[in-house]
Formats: structure tokens, C-alpha cells, sequence
């Protein structure tokens, strides 16, 4: 008798288990998957501002705890504030907001946002009219219900969630909380959620156009393989291993590194070209892309960027990524023709110096994607598509012939940026090794699309790539009678958080500069550690509008 109780509550407790199961996959109150709660970023509309703020928790053990609220008065930000690492406890911030031309005098709008444990009063010296209200996740809102034209200035607008201690606000006219949100059971280590706001209307982005310099130079640096985390990360193949006391936040060595190089080498545009994000790491893209980002914010430096195989694998698609990255300031990201394959086919256009409308330089960036699609026959990755080619062979045309290009009286001068190498890196018999290490086999797809004849087709000088992290070579193809064509250079890797353990490797970058006077380009590396100040592998790779042997 006892043996059959224990069966039949064995029995019952997995039919419950199995009806919990069922009702979880189909009740979409629990919509927290990171493909399904990323798919886009968080909608701030114009014309609107915020009248109240919660946060709304939920657990798969209780199917009657619901993480969405009513959705006629509440729209939920689309980030689980706990990173949808765990599978028991989830949390999501909504807000209640109205259009400006639609407020009353009974409704409210939120002034100013604290968080913390105890009331922001007490440690006010100046109180003010309005006192702080309580909300859960240690929120206190000061909110008014006098409708006054003062209190739209100041009214927050949108309603944003990052993460991480180490993150940062890069968008124009927000501001991030100094403290994370109290919730009830910790999330990730380090990924702490903080909200971030917004007041006012949104604010004018700057898209800066590029202009050769009165010395008749101008400087790229080419950043890749940054591989930022959501929070600080963890340093991978940390080199020397125990600088610094051995401890190593990833990001923050990164960032730092690329700071100092900014300082000292101060380019005129530096070209990401792809793994910005390590996907791995990365439940929040949008944190890890402000870190880079607000560096050249606050420095005002122009940037553009290229996606590689591992920033589409956090929580954004290459679409959102494109989305958020061309909004930013001084960004030169673009999303390219919808018509062709990938998502950052374009080129930007350097005028020459002045007030001049006549391109001098034009940089081709392309999008190399990720993986093959067809593993079977060529295994490894993938590779510029025909029609992607076809656009560059016919842009270029169109380019040359424009009166932009015709009418500029020195040498015109095209480089291109990718990210994945093209087959030919990896080809020795038409490849000759010229400066830098190659401590790899260079990862280049398996199939041929023939992107590097036309490149020396077009007449494009130089073409670099990053992938390949401890390869930070350059080498020059040359045509069957053994003249010059086109440098090939890779730019080496420079974060942290990705790998680096080849015999020492130390992070780097890459930078090029182009002397329009003499038709000239000249390209160099910075290392993170070491002889940082030095500029290595100096090489005179141009010379009066020709490649030429180092």
C-alpha cells in the first residue's frame, strides 16, 4: 500500500511538472528569452514624457506571477534586468508615459529618479514642494502634478536600463543613475541593472564631415577585436600575466589602451573593423557598444564600423547593432544598400582640406559576415557575396566619374576594411610576408569569392582585416610579372576579452596615414604594453599614388 502512494504522488508530481512546463512555453507573460526580449532596441517616442515608473517580477515557479502589466496604461522596457541568466526569478522595468499635449492638471510628471534604500529626503538639504515616492527596486520618483512649461524642461522623457559597474551613457542628453537597482535576489556579478534617462526632447546627433588637414595629412586608426562584455569582463591570455598584481578587468585594460593611443596618436577617423562585442559575454550589446563608443564621443573623433562573426551573438542582431551604432554621435556607421547581402556595405568619403567639396580619399568598409553556409564544402567561414563585389565595382566606377572625384588636382587614393581575410591572405604562392608576425594560420573562408581581384581591379591600394587576433602582419600581392598591386595588412587584436596566448602576443592597433601632398600612405602599430610609445613596423606602403615594396 505504501509503495503505491509513493508511486501515484510520483506520478502526479510529474504530471504537474509536465502541465507547468506546458503552460510556461505557452503563456507569453513569460516572454524572457535574451533572442526574444532583444530583438530591438527600447522605443522612445517624441512627444512624450514619463509619468511613472515600476518594476515587475515574476517567477517560473509561480505560473501566477506575470512580469507584463496592463498593457494599456504600462510599455515595458525589453530587458530582464536580471539578463535572463537565471530560469527561476525575472524582472522588467515598465513605465507610464503620455503625450505632453494630452497632461491635465491631476496627472503627474516624473522631475528627478534616485535609487537606493532609504528616502532621498533625508540626505536633501533643500527639500522642495514634492516628496520622493517609493517604488520597488529601491526607486524613489519626484514627480509634480503642476503643469507647468518649467516642469517640461525638466521632465524625464525615456526610460532606458544598462549594465554592468562599469557602464556608461553615451548618447547625448541621457544620464545613467549612480547606483544599480535593488532587486530581490542579485543578478549576474558585475552586470548589475542601472536605468538611465532621458529629459527633454531628443538631442541633435553631430555626423561630422571628414576633411584632409592643412598639413595635407590624415590619420586612421583601425581599432579591431575589441570583444566587450556586458560589465568588465574577464581577461583572456592577459599579457604579462601578472601585471599589474595579476588582476585584470577586460574592458577597462582594453578601453584604457585605446585611450592612451587616442592621446598620443589623435586620428582623424578610426575605423572599427568588427568583433566590437564578444557575443559570449555580451547578454547586453548595448552596454558593451556605449564603452567604445563614449570614447570617441568625448573626444569628438569621428568613427565608423564594420560587424565581424561574434557581434551579432549577444543579445542584438547585426540590424540592431547598425541601428544603434549609426544614432550615436560622431558615428559614421551606415546600414548600406537593403539590396545586397549583409548589413555595413558602404563607404565614407574624405574631402580635401578647406571648405573643399572634393573627395581626396575614399574608404570602402564591407561587411564579411559569419560562418559558412555550407560547412560541408567549405568549412569555416563565410565570405563576400557577388553581389556585395558587384556594388563595390559599380560604386566605384560611379565615384570616379563624379565631379567630386574628377574635379580634385591631386591623387586620389582608395583603401578598404574588412573583417574576415580574404582567401589570398593565406595564399603563399602570390602573397610575399612583408612586416609584422604571422603566429597563425590566417582563418580566411575556404571559398573564393574574388573580392581581392577587384580591389586591385578598381584600383584600391590597401585593403586591412582583423579576425585573426596575434597576426599583425602586412603583406604585398603582386602581379604574375612580380610588380606591386595591393597591400593586405591585418590590424591585430586589442581587447581583452578576447583570446591573445601566442608567445607573449601584447594587444594592438594599427594606424595608416595618408599624406594627400605626396601621395603617400604610411602605416604603423601600437602595442598596450611594452614600448608603447613606439611606432612599430614603420612602412612606407604608397608612394605617389602607387603601391609599392616596403
Amino acid at each position: 500500500m505504501t509503495r503505491r502512494i509513493v508511486r501515484t504522488t510520483i506520478q502526479l508530481g510529474s504530471l504537474t511538472l509536465i502541465i507547468f512546463l506546458i503552460v510556461f512555453l505557452l503563456d507569453n507573460r513569460f516572454n524572457v528569452l535574451p533572442e526574444a526580449i532583444h530583438n530591438a532596441l527600447p522605443a522612445h517616442h517624441p512627444g512624450l514624457v514619463i509619468t511613472d515608473i515600476t518594476v515587475a517580477t515574476c517567477s517560473t515557479l509561480n505560473i501566477l506571477s506575470s512580469c507584463k502589466l496592463d498593457a494599456s496604461k504600462w510599455h515595458r522596457v525589453e530587458k530582464d534586468l536580471y539578463l535572463s541568466r537565471g530560469w527561476l526569478s525575472h524582472a522588467f522595468i515598465h513605465i507610464e508615459r503620455k503625450r505632453e499635449s494630452e497632461l491635465t492638471e491631476k496627472d503627474k510628471v516624473i522631475l528627478d529618479i534616485r535609487i537606493g534604500e532609504l528616502d532621498p529626503v533625508t540626505s536633501e538639504k533643500n527639500q522642495g514642494a514634492e516628496r520622493w515616492e517609493s517604488r520597488p527596486g529601491g526607486i524613489w520618483l519626484k514627480r509634480t502634478s503642476k503643469h507647468r512649461e518649467s516642469d517640461n524642461i525638466n521632465a524625464i522623457t525615456a526610460v532606458d536600463v544598462l549594465f554592468g559597474r562599469d557602464a556608461v551613457e553615451a548618447r547625448p542628453g541621457w544620464e545613467l543613475t549612480k547606483k544599480a537597482l535593488i532587486l530581490p535576489n542579485s543578478g549576474p556579478e558585475n552586470q548589475e541593472a542601472y536605468l538611465t534617462v532621458r529629459r527633454g526632447p531628443p538631442v541633435a546627433v553631430q555626423k561630422p564631415a571628414l576633411h584632409v588637414n592643412k598639413d595635407g595629412k590624415f590619420k586612421i586608426l583601425q581599432v579591431s577585436d575589441l570583444h566587450l562584455a556586458t560589465g568588465p569582463g574577464i581577461c583572456r591570455d592577459p599579457e604579462p600575466p601578472l601585471h599589474d598584481g595579476g588582476g585584470c578587468d577586460a574592458d577597462a585594460r582594453t578601453l584604457a589602451f585605446i585611450s592612451s593611443v587616442l592621446e598620443s596618436e589623435k586620428p582623424d577617423l578610426v575605423v572599427l573593423s568588427g568583433d566590437q562585442v564578444n557575443g559570449e559575454t555580451a547578454p547586453d550589446a548595448q552596454s558593451a557598444i556605449f564603452k567604445f563608443a563614449h570614447l570617441f564621443i568625448q573626444r569628438r573623433i569621428p568613427y565608423a564600423a564594420i560587424f565581424g562573426n561574434h557581434d551579432d551573438e549577444g543579445s542584438l542582431s547585426r540590424e540592431a547593432l547598425m541601428q544603434l551604432t549609426h544614432s550615436l554621435p560622431y558615428s559614421l556607421s551606415e546600414f548600406g544598400p537593403t539590396t545586397i547581402d549583409g548589413v555595413g556595405n558602404y563607404y565614407i568619403e574624405v574631402l580635401a582640406r578647406g571648405g573643399s567639396s572634393h573627395s581626396a580619399l575614399t574608404l570602402y568598409l564591407l561587411d564579411t559576415h559569419g560562418y559558412s553556409p555550407d560547412e560541408r564544402q567549405f568549412r569555416g567561414y563565410d565570405w563576400l557575396k557577388k553581389n556585395q563585389i558587384e556594388w563595390f565595382k559599380s560604386t566605384s566606377r560611379d565615384l570616379k566619374s563624379s565631379p567630386s572625384h574628377t574635379a580634385y588636382t591631386h591623387h586620389h587614393m582608395d583603401m578598404a576594411f574588412i573583417h574576415i581575410p580574404l582567401p589570398e591572405y593565406r595564399n603563399t604562392d602570390d602573397i610575399v610576408p612583408s612586416t609584422g608576425k604571422n603566429p597563425e594560420n590566417p582563418t580566411a573562408p575556404g571559398f573564393n569569392s574574388g573580392f581581392k581581384d577587384a580591389l586591385v581591379e578598381e584600383g584600391v591600394l590597401a585593403v586591412s582585416c582583423g579576425h585573426d587576433h596575434a597576426n599583425d602582419y602586412c603583406s604585398l600581392s603582386k602581379t604574375p610579372d612580380g610588380k606591386p598591386e595591393l597591400w593586405m595588412c591585418y590590424a591585430g587584436g586589442s581587447g581583452f576579452g578576447g583570446y591573445g596566448g601566442y608567445d607573449g602576443y601584447h594587444r594592438r592597433v594599427r594606424v595608416f596615414e595618408f599624406d594627400m601632398n605626396e601621395a603617400r600612405i604610411v602605416t604603423w602599430k601600437r602595442i598596450e604594453y611594452g614600448e608603447t610609445e613606439k611606432q612599430l613596423d614603420r612602412t612606407i606602403i604608397v608612394e605617389s599614388g602607387r603601391v609599392v615594396a616596403a
